[in-house]
């Protein structure tokens, strides 16, 4: 059996991991002594095989992480010179988004109100993998035509008002749109294109139908009560972010479904065809680890697919929110609702890192950037920086959070939620159904679901708090609000992502 990679500590929360062989600088560590304790090997090793590979100029472990598909879920990798599918994934763009309502909290305690609100939401956006418009009776219908506007446009005034979105929502977005690897939407609309002309359209149709929707597996919508920290620079925070203490609000995490799946598993083919016809090794022998020079023609059809798919994951957050905004009116009229953030956890983006210019990839990684930073510069984020939405689980909350200077050596990232601990099957193998139930039973927490995904359940992600410690010990982030769950909408599909 291969020996445990061993950390090194270097704080209460912060570690260095040799890279592989001692060849380049160590890996960062973010994470307690509890955390680091609960890394396995193929963990670790998989860190090692990133750090490892060409081009690769950082890497930062973050608490959350755990085995993936060649880098570890819950990493973040910086290099000048390649650009990676793997450490982006394919879930192109998964993200979180949170809706403050006016709700005062005690407008959903009856559980006859949120059982009506379930069902409105659950009449709008479906849940399940392949599932889309033609599954739910109120969903918001779009046509190819309005799917190659919102796949090449993004968040545009165009698309959000042919959606029924406000189209101020889209200045509260990490990113509102994505252009091609020219900078430009042109080279978008050919990609898309050319696709479609070599046989992708068959399958378009149908996955612009997925717009407004969950899909499976760790994507969910969540209702919340808001509790801001008892600060005054929380309270300052959270009142910029817009966030009302002791309200209701609704936080969802998906990506960019079937649409997004295609392009990142169509890219992964096609770079592995390109390294067997070249003859080029695979790093650290991971066909999961292909990679495109910056510049080739390769990287350029890979920064495209990627930026298809982050429109998409983009405009179908904003929708979702829309039609759970339409669920509270109908059930409760007369409710408002306001975008707080839109954050993504798996996208590569060009960022200075060194004092240079480096794509950073994000997988299971949330960008972290503090109060100052010039990114923020002409945002409503300038002073405070924006907002962190981190998911945890219903039974012990999610939170928002804010960066702080100190992310710098994180490459201005942070986790992107617990971290799972337990496989899928190990989960449904280990864990209790009643056991499940009766925690969400007794903590009031209603869910669409008859019996709760076991794979999902709290005890199948690491522990949230001792996640957040690490961050808060590691001087990344602070808390600005907790966010405890009312209600969830889950489905046990097997996940996109």
């Amino acid at each position: 059996m291969p020996e445990q990679p061993t950390i090194h500590a270097t704080g209460e929360a912060t570690g260095l991991l040799p890279a592989r062989d001692n060849q380049g600088k160590p890996i960062t560590v973010i994470g307690t002594e509890a955390i680091r304790a609960g890394f396995d090997s193929t963990c670790l090793k998989q860190a090692q095989n990133s750090r490892s590979a060409p081009g690769v100029t950082e890497l930062v472990l973050n608490p959350d992480a755990h085995a993936g598909y060649g880098a570890p879920v819950g990493c973040v990798m910086a290099s000048p010179t390649h650009i990676y599918p793997g450490p982006v994934g394919v879930d192109i763009k998964c993200s979180m988004s949170l809706l403050q309502l006016d709700l005062e909290d005690a407008a959903i305690d009856d559980k006859r109100t949120r059982r009506e609100l379930i069902n409105a939401i659950c009449a709008r956006t479906p849940t399940g993998a392949g599932k889309g418009q033609r599954s739910v009776s109120k969903a918001r219908k779009v046509g190819e035509a309005l799917g190659r506007r919102a796949v090449t446009q993004g968040a545009s005034r165009e698309v959000c008002e042919a959606l029924g979105i406000p189209p101020e929502w889209a200045e509260r977005c990490e990113d509102s749109h994505h252009w091609g690897h020219d900078g430009t939407q042109s080279a978008l609309e050919e990609r898309l294109e050319r696709m479609l002309n070599k046989g992708y359209a068959t399958r378009f149709g149908s996955k612009v139908a997925q717009f407004g929707s969950y899909g499976g597996g760790n994507h969910f919508g969540e209702a919340e009560r808001v509790s801001v920290a008892d600060d005054a620079d929380a309270k300052a925070r959270a009142e910029v972010f817009g966030l009302r203490d002791g309200h209701v609000a609704f936080l969802s995490h998906c990506g960019s479904r079937g649409f997004g799946h295609d392009l990142a598993a169509g890219q992964f083919r096609s770079l592995q065809e390109h390294f067997v016809r070249w003859n080029t090794p695979y790093p650290a022998d991971d066909r999961q680890l292909v990679y495109a020079p910056l510049g080739t023609p390769e990287a350029d059809a890979y920064l495209d697919d990627m930026a298809l798919g982050a429109n998409f994951a983009t405009v179908n957050h904003l929708l979702i929110n829309a039609l759970v905004l339409e669920a509270f009116q109908e059930v409760i009229p007369g409710t408002t609702g306001r975008l707080v953030y839109f954050i993504s956890h798996n996208i590569a983006r060009e960022e200075i890192v060194d004092n240079k210019p480096q794509w950073v990839h994000r997988k299971g990684a949330t960008r972290a950037l503090p109060a100052g930073h010039h990114e923020l510069r002409d945002t409503p984020f300038a002073g405070t920086g924006h907002p962190i939405l981190l998911p945890g689980n219903p039974r012990d909350g999610s939170a928002v959070m804010a960066a702080l200077p100190g992310a710098a050596q994180s490459c201005y990232s942070v986790n992107h939620g617990a971290g799972r601990q337990m496989g899928r099957k190990h989960a449904f193998r280990e864990l209790d159904q009643k056991t499940v139930d009766r925690e969400l039973d007794e903590a009031d927490i209603l869910s669409n679901c008859r019996a709760y995904p076991r794979d999902e359940a709290p005890d199948a992600y690491k522990d949230f708090n001792e996640v957040l410690r690490s961050v808060e010990s590691a001087g990344l982030a602070h808390q600005v609000a907790k966010l405890d769950a009312r209600f969830v909408i889950k489905d046990a599909s097997k996940a996109d992502d």
